[in-house]
């Protein structure tokens, strides 16, 4: 017998104006039975699990210690970068190697930071250039 994941839960102060801006990312809306000033929100992506918005009293106070990775499916990781920071995301890092692999650290408007991963077409691409350089061939 075994789990699986039921929802990620995110503590924020706005769950409305945080599912807003996850929506976007996600290219979901927001339930229609959320409101602003609800103490809850949930979104539904496609091919994942619900995203759980709660309000709590507290700030975030130090680097998450969970957090989501997020890959785009119809443009590039600098594509997707531009557009999450066109909606609110903030830049934190960036730790693109190289030969292309690696991730950009964004936090979301209320600073939960997550990553963008390559496409899988850049993933891959990133990967044959690793083991190129690992052989000592030209990639």
């Amino acid at each position: 017998m075994s789990s699986t994941i039921h929802n990620i839960s995110i503590d924020c102060h706005d769950t409305y104006a945080l599912a807003g801006f996850w929506s976007q990312v996600f290219d979901c809306p927001r339930q229609p039975d959320d409101f602003p000033g609800d103490p809850e929100a949930m979104l539904l992506p496609p091919g994942g699990p619900e995203v759980l918005f709660i309000a709590v009293p507290e700030d975030k106070a130090v680097k998450n210690r969970l957090h989501l990775d997020v890959q785009p499916t119809d443009r590039t990781r600098a594509e997707e970068v531009e557009r999450l920071l066109g909606v609110g995301a903030v830049h934190v890092a960036d730790h693109v190697g190289p030969t292309g692999g690696g991730w950009v650290v964004l936090a979301d408007p209320e600073g939960n930071e997550f990553c963008v991963l390559g496409n899988p077409a850049e993933r891959a691409a990133a990967a044959a250039a690793r083991a190129a350089a690992a052989v000592g061939e030209p990639a």
